[in-house]
């Protein structure tokens, strides 16, 4: 049986009822923490399984970046948050710190001023030899 979230809208709190597919939408239901039936359906978060094929695909897409304008920290901080979303795996707390920081109008050059071991490199070195 598949399960309904609703969210009582005279106590206020979040439930689940369990319900046939032919008794959805015909069969009252009520809120069982006050009996109140004002409920209000809630609909959950959908995840849709992608391959890593598909989302590097989304991220090499150029145009999916056009409004991108790397002078301003805040369309970075979207940039970002759209590439780790795209990710689909958990990011260290650095990043969303980093992020955040970006949100907030910071410059890039003054967070890795505070954060110089963000990239796992020697601070203020590159990783790569030329």
């Amino acid at each position: 049986m598949p399960t309904y979230e609703y969210r009582c809208l005279d106590c206020r709190k979040p439930l689940a009822i369990y319900q046939r597919y032919e008794e959805y939408g015909r069969v009252a239901v009520a809120c069982p923490h006050c009996g109140s039936a004002n409920l209000q359906r809630r609909i959950g978060r959908v995840r849709v399984a992608r391959s890593d094929e598909s989302r590097l695909d989304s991220l090499s897409d150029p145009s999916g970046w056009g409004d991108v304008d790397e002078n301003d920290p805040r369309s970075m901080a979207r940039m970002m948050r759209r590439m780790g979303s795209e990710m689909g795996e958990e990011l260290p707390e650095e990043f969303n710190d980093v992020v955040d920081r970006l949100e907030a109008g910071e410059s890039p050059e003054d967070i890795e001023q505070d954060m110089p071991d963000l990239g796992g490199g020697a601070a203020g070195g590159d990783d790569f030899e030329d």
